[in-house]
């Protein structure tokens, strides 16, 4: 046996020796509801600006989205980039270097908000315009973004921190971290849109005053990390530390990179297409965002199972212990796959229900809403199967793998079927893209991990 490989097992982390079944409960629990808490800080806003604004208020929120996607793009690079990047180098007994990717990853995390907001605050309409935002829709989107934008350092540093907070063994602090921000920003929604009529300006703020108080209790953490101690040399950006974070966490990025583009492209299309149909340009628009919107909660609880099994893979296959890493992987998968039965089962049977919650409209409302509803997310049941795939290759240091994967639904698939499907078919094509893309990236996705296992060790590696 190796001198790092017993030095590993010495340390007595809980990464290599506890149960992987009770690990995963630790890690992904608590991660899932992360997930949930930040994909309700959206729902909330559209549930009470539904009620109080409508259609074109949903709509708004829907043209806002791919810049809400942005930063969720940059606090998966540098979260789990950072996260993965300190795991592999404890679990290989590195923990001098390991505690340099927590520093870089701040620090990129913190960075990156800023410039992002400025780019929103200075460019606000052209991009809301590229994002697909008709003239009636235009103000409404312009009032929300330019609140909601000053919230984006805040909400990157919550997002990306709460990887790190996990990696450093703390899942329930992460969980409460997002917690208090989405409980804060539900309370204030209802006070500021419902009771004072604040309309989109009210939701935007509640939205904002939520990430601020997460990003400061997330700073609190991030200076008092349990596992290594981070002094004023581990936050100096370093080159090295910054490009393998990036590299490492570039899977995750592109994915949301492709959700972003697909969202822009998307919202376009359902414009253009819409307006030729009898529903108008501003009905699908609404539609397809809050379908696209209560997906996330299904989408949460799977990148939630996937980031839970993140620390396990990654500390794991640093210190050569593949069983575990299979069975990880293993028991992410096949919860997922049940989670993905069970929403599969929900959208089509209660579609109608679903988008009553989010404010009445006219019949061809829920006429073409019902039917995005069950068309588009038809092989939903498939859909876990991608994320966490595509982390698991992240989470062993393989990012070409994970990026590669997490572009064939959108990228790869949905895009050319988005652009060729509604020439031919009208607004009818582009809820039909949706089925058709989640199956090829499935199929895509069940050879890629099949071929992995097959080729990995079968031993521990000692």
């Amino acid at each position: 046996m190796s001198e790092e490989r017993k030095e590993n097992i010495q340390t007595g982390n809980p990464l290599g020796e506890a149960s992987v079944a009770s690990l995963m409960v630790k890690f992904a629990v608590p991660s899932i509801i992360a997930m949930l808490v930040s994909a309700l800080y959206n729902i909330v806003d559209q549930l009470f600006i539904g009620q109080a604004v409508g259609t074109l208020g949903n709509a708004a929120t829907n043209v806002a989205f791919p810049l809400t996607t942005s930063c969720i793009a940059l606090a998966l690079m540098f979260g789990i980039g950072g996260a993965s990047c300190f795991n592999l180098n404890m679990g290989g007994g590195h923990k001098d270097r390991a505690v340099y990717f927590v520093g870089n990853a701040i620090i990129c995390l913190i960075g990156s908000g800023v410039i992002l907001f400025l780019i929103a605050e200075l460019f606000l309409t052209p991009l809301l315009t590229g994002f697909g935002a008709p003239e009636n829709v235009l103000p409404y989107a312009q009032t929300y973004v330019r609140i909601t934008a000053i919230g984006f350092p805040f909400l990157i540093l919550t997002t990306g921190g709460c990887h790190l907070i996990r990696a450093d063994g703390s899942p329930n602090m992460a969980m409460l971290c997002n917690l208090i921000g989405a409980v804060i920003n539900t309370v204030l929604d209802a006070i500021f849109v419902m009771v004072f009529h604040w309309g989109m300006a009210g939701a935007a703020l509640a939205t904002i005053i939520g990430q601020i108080i997460s990003a400061i209790i997330v700073i609190r953490y991030l200076l008092h990390f349990k596992t290594v101690s981070l002094t004023k040399e581990h936050f100096r950006p370093q080159i090295e530390y910054i490009s393998k974070t990036a590299q490492i966490g570039m899977a995750s990025f592109f994915n949301q990179v492709a959700m972003m583009v697909v969202q822009i492209i998307m919202n376009n299309s359902l414009t253009h297409y819409g307006a030729a149909s009898v529903y108008g340009d501003a009905i699908p628009l609404a539609c397809a965002g809050i379908v696209i919107k209560v997906n996330q909660i299904f989408f949460s609880i799977v990148i939630g199972l996937s980031q839970g099994s993140q620390p396990v893979e990654s500390f794991n296959y640093g210190a050569k212990n593949y069983d575990r890493v299979r069975k990880a992987f293993s028991l992410a998968a096949t919860s997922g796959v049940i989670i993905s039965i069970v929403s599969f089962v929900l959208f089509q049977i209660f579609p109608r229900q679903i988008l009553g919650l989010f404010g009445t409209g006219e019949p061809e409302y829920f006429e073409f809403g019902v039917r995005f509803f069950r068309i588009f997310l038809f092989f939903i049941w498939l859909d876990a199967l991608q994320p966490i795939t595509s982390t698991f290759f992240t989470s062993i240091g393989k990012p070409a793998k994970g990026i590669f994967l997490s572009l064939t639904r959108q990228i790869i698939f949905f895009i050319p079927l988005l652009l060729i499907l509604p020439h031919f078919m009208g607004i009818e094509g582009c809820i039909y893209c949706g089925p058709i893309a989640d199956f090829l990236a499935a199929v895509v996705t069940i050879i890629m991990a099949f071929l992995e296992f097959k080729n990995m060790p079968k031993t521990n590696g000692e």
